[in-house]
């Protein structure tokens, strides 16, 4: 499949342009999987904005990228700032929208709470990882910090998905880190890493760049320049799955019980199984 991984810098507060711009890109790239970055629809520093910008989905924003979608043959993937059904909480939330309209949500596991980050303010926590089973293949979907943590990207792969699609809203500092984590998670689940972060300046926050596509042996399809808008065409083949999962079988080889979360009545079903000594 044709991927095209864009690094734009959206319009603070304002989704109207920002679907805009999701539009000529989708319409300009032609690929088959377009991406965009963490709250890109209503810019990462949206701040107090975020309870007036949210939407439902579905909703106005995910109508909007459904009809893009549809037009132009193309799956869609983009973050908003979600509101649940009952209109309580709010979500960041990364949401895939396929040609024929059909839609999957993930809301964001790992909010992050340190440094110059203030999501908690703001949004819940997500609970439920989402493998969006699609034409193009089945794609693992994560928010940005959620790629810190490698249970995340393992649980995905023993699931079936050949891709970790992650979009992202990660400042300068955070390049080095991501440069890093992004080649591991490929590597050690022999899947293919697809990465989209945001660019340019929203009131304190400078986002670098890093957008980029890596295969399943770590291989680099195509990176984005530092600090400039850029669009990152990959050709993803997931055949070669098969094979870096010949040459390194690592996900054959993985031992759930090490890592794998215990429900608490499975916990105390455990206990009780054990003999005293």
């Amino acid at each position: 499949m044709k991927v095209a991984l864009a690094q734009l810098a959206p319009k603070l507060l304002d989704k109207d342009a920002n679907l805009d711009t999701i539009e000529k890109t989708v319409a300009k790239a032609g690929a088959d999987l377009a991406m965009f970055g963490e709250l890109f629809i209503t810019g990462y520093m949206a701040r107090d904005g975020f309870p007036r910008l949210a939407e439902t989905v579905p909703g106005p924003a995910t109508e909007r990228l459904g009809n893009i979608a549809s037009e132009h043959g193309t799956h869609i993937l983009a973050g908003m700032p979600e509101r649940d059904a009952k209109g309580r909480h709010l979500f960041n939330t990364s949401i895939l929208v396929s040609p024929d309209h059909k839609v999957w949500k993930y809301r964001k596991i790992h909010p992050a709470n340190f440094g110059p980050f203030e999501e908690g303010l703001y949004f819940g926590r997500g609970s439920e990882l989402v493998l969006a089973d699609t034409k193009l293949g089945k794609l693992g979907l994560l928010i940005c910090y959620d790629a810190f943590f490698p249970e995340l990207a393992k649980a995905y792969a023993l699931q079936g998905a050949e891709a970790l699609a992650i979009i992202s809203a990660s400042p300068a500092t955070s390049k080095a880190f991501f440069d890093k984590i992004l080649p591991a998670r490929a590597i050690e689940n022999t899947m293919f890493v697809l990465y989209a972060n945001l660019v340019g300046t929203e009131l304190n926050m400078v986002f670098q760049g890093g957008t980029q596509a890596i295969g399943p042996r770590g291989e680099d399809l195509g990176r984005a320049k530092d600090f400039e808008e850029d669009v990152v065409v990959a050709d993803v083949d997931l055949r070669h799955i098969r094979v870096a999962r010949e040459f390194r079988p690592t996900l054959r080889d993985t031992r759930r019980e090490f890592w794998e979360t215990v429900a608490p009545g499975k916990r105390a079903q455990n206990r009780k199984r054990r003999k005293p000594r």
